[in-house]
């Protein structure tokens, strides 16, 4: 995410996200209320054409600010669309007061103003803009003739595959088995030289075909060789690959990623839990608590309560008495078992009941 102009005084952030994470930590920034602005295509009736174009309308692309009524992230299809009542535009084309759905792209200008920056929203950018400067980590799972990947992003994984070869078992007679696995194994890399900025790559399965296909790129692609290693899974598929985050596998090679240390982070709040339950509070009522008496060490938000549940005030009162804060997003298993908790947990620096 690159920020392009910022004005404090007036509320206003012009950004360009770069990234589908970026588009995520969007989700997260752009609130009701707030002004957006940016360009987009609408189909507007041409009265004075013929009457079949009249009917269908012509595709005009132009600036436009939205009011936010609601926005929508699409994890999926990578699509963030924000809808609400249109408050500038070419009034020629269109009627203020309207409504629209305005979609974020990536690359494009998107223009922000907000009544209130809060901290925790700066904060955001502020890591968004730092990450964008950092490469990905990705998880290849072997299993015979199928491969599955995993591309670690800041919201959790994006898969890619199943990845299926014409390879025959070794107990079938095949003179040309040798070639098939061979074909096998550059479509794998071909789906891996996708992503130019990847950095370091784990290559896990069960058996020996994780073995034998880093010893394939020692020989043919050595500069892949060079940011991989081999792991072992008890798994093929997407099995596979939760077992190698689970692991810590990512943590070792990629420190700074957020989804590692947010999985690890929610795996000490449940081993303590179990250990020392009086040292973890969860819940609002619990955790708030805690923070009111100065308890907690480390808190753990999920992303999607931040806004909702009113929270700013807990996260800065944390984070004054130098406890660590985490928001935690809502879309890997880490999220998920924390949304399992009331959506706040917090390691405490003392028992306080």
């Amino acid at each position: 995410m690159k920020i392009v102009y910022q004005d404090r005084k007036h509320g206003i952030m012009r950004i360009i996200p770069e990234t589908l994470d970026d588009l995520w930590h969007l989700s997260h920034i752009i609130e009701t209320g707030d002004i957006l602005s940016s360009k987009t295509t609408r189909r507007i009736q041409d009265t004075t054409g013929d009457k079949l174009r009249s009917d269908r309308g012509i595709k005009k692309t132009f600036f436009l600010g939205i009011k936010v009524e609601s926005i929508n992230f699409h994890i999926f299809t990578g699509k963030l669309r924000a809808t609400g009542s249109i408050i500038s535009g070419p009034e020629e084309l269109i009627p203020l007061g309207s409504h629209h759905t305005l979609e974020v792209k990536l690359n494009t200008p998107l223009k922000i103003k907000k009544e209130r920056w809060s901290r925790w929203i700066i904060k955001r950018i502020e890591q968004a803009v730092a990450a964008s400067k950092k490469l990905s980590a990705m998880i290849i799972v072997l299993e015979d003739d199928t491969a599955d990947l995993g591309l670690v992003r800041q919201f959790g994984i994006e898969y890619y595959g199943p990845i299926i070869g014409n390879v025959s078992g070794k107990r079938v007679i095949d003179k040309n088995r040798q070639k098939h696995l061979d074909e096998f194994y550059q479509k794998v890399i071909k789906s891996i030289l996708k992503f130019e900025d990847i950095e370091s790559i784990v290559i896990a399965g069960p058996g020996f075909t994780k073995n034998n296909f880093y010893s394939f790129l020692e020989n043919k692609h050595p500069e892949i060789a060079k940011k991989s290693i081999i792991e072992s899974a008890g798994a093929g598929g997407r099995a596979g690959i939760h077992e190698i985050l689970k692991k810590g596998t990512v943590e070792k090679l990629t420190t700074e990623n957020r989804i590692a240390k947010e999985i690890a982070s929610m795996n000490e709040i449940l081993e303590t839990m179990a250990k020392s339950p009086s040292k973890v509070a969860y819940g609002k009522k619990e955790t708030i608590n805690a923070a009111n008496a100065g308890a907690i060490e480390k808190l753990l938000v999920l992303d999607t309560i931040v806004r909702s549940e009113n929270l700013e005030k807990t996260m800065n009162l944390v984070e004054n008495m130098n406890g660590e804060v985490m928001v935690v997003s809502s879309q890997h298993d880490g999220g998920k078992q924390l949304e399992s908790l009331g959506g706040l947990a917090a390691l405490l620096r003392y028992s306080i009941g």
